[in-house]
């Protein structure tokens, strides 16, 4: 569940003003690869391609990156963390992000790496689930 009705933030990290609000306005910096992969995750629900491409790797982003707008994403659930902490340099997230569409329900299972540069948090690719 999003929780975006309640003034909840689509992630599941609390109200959206305090918790993703912030990052997706550049106001902060995510602190960790978890907190950058919640962020993007709420770029795609709240459809803010700028910030999907903003976090992005340059050197593995697409030209343009894509944000359906024919999705509806419904919930997300952390699997597991590795690394991607405040003193990491690289980490992992998988995860399970529900959403709905033209072609029913469904759900995107993502193993997702990250890494520093220029000491930001950036999603570099995905690994298979």
């Amino acid at each position: 569940m999003t929780g975006s009705a309640a003034g909840g933030c689509p992630c599941g990290g609390g109200p959206y003003a305090a918790c993703c609000e912030p990052v997706l306005d550049g106001v902060r910096q995510p602190p960790t690869a978890e907190e950058l992969m919640r962020s993007r995750y709420t770029a795609y629900a709240r459809h803010h391609a700028d910030h999907i491409f903003r976090t992005w790797h340059p050197r593995t982003r697409p030209e343009r990156p894509l944000v359906d707008h024919d999705v509806v994403w419904t919930g997300l659930r952390i699997i597991r963390v590795e690394g991607g902490g405040p003193d990491d340099e690289t980490g992992t997230v998988e995860f399970i992000a529900s959403n709905t569409g033209p072609h029913g329900t469904g759900e995107l299972h993502e193993v997702s790496r990250f890494a520093r540069r220029a000491g930001r948090w950036c999603y570099v690719a995905e690994d298979e689930a």
